[in-house]
């Protein structure tokens, strides 16, 4: 009775990995192909089931970098992340965040020089891409419309076809300056 077998465990695992469908308003996005919206998960449970499954703990730091990033319009760089969130040390802040990024619910973005900024993964928000400034390291996200993705998408499967690569998925990333840096 006390023994639990492999089909118990994969049955446990089956249940950490299910995503809830309530939809989230936070950085909503139309998504690449034009389609009718998908419901998102929630970024708050669904961090904690992939944090779980890593082997890892959903602890109240964790998830409150999770809520801060589900709140941003833009990803963020450490020192934001602190100032929107009190209670949150610099050092725990970087050890968390990599914890969730390899639990795949934060993703880095590096835009050059120090500059570091972090976003909630893409599967837990809506397909988009960033304009990226060369010198402040500003980010700013924005969407393709649905006919310009088709045809990124298309003219990416044939690169990729040529080369014998399978894609699993596209980002761009606009670098040049922004307002404030031209």
């Amino acid at each position: 009775p006390g023994h639990r077998g492999p089909a118990a465990s994969r049955r446990r695992a089956s249940r950490i990995r299910a995503p809830s469908t309530r939809m989230t308003s936070a950085r909503s996005r139309s998504p690449a192909t034009g389609t009718s919206r998908r419901p998102l998960p929630e970024p708050r449970d669904e961090a904690a089931a992939r944090l779980q499954a890593a082997g890892q703990r959903a602890t109240r730091n964790r998830l409150a970098i999770v809520e801060v990033l589900a709140g941003a319009t833009h990803p963020l760089n450490i020192r934001e992340i602190i100032g929107r969130r009190r209670g949150l040390a610099l050092s725990s802040a970087y050890r968390n965040l990599a914890v969730l990024e390899e639990a795949h619910v934060v993703r880095r973005l590096v835009t050059g020089g120090d500059h570091a900024r972090f976003e909630l993964a893409e599967d837990l928000t809506r397909h988009h891409h960033h304009l990226v400034c060369a010198s402040c390291g500003a980010v700013e996200d924005f969407s393709a419309s649905g006919p310009l993705e088709r045809r990124v998408e298309e003219a990416m499967a044939q690169a990729a076809a040529r080369a014998g690569f399978t894609p699993q998925g596209h980002r761009i990333d606009l670098i040049g300056l922004c307002r404030s840096c031209a």
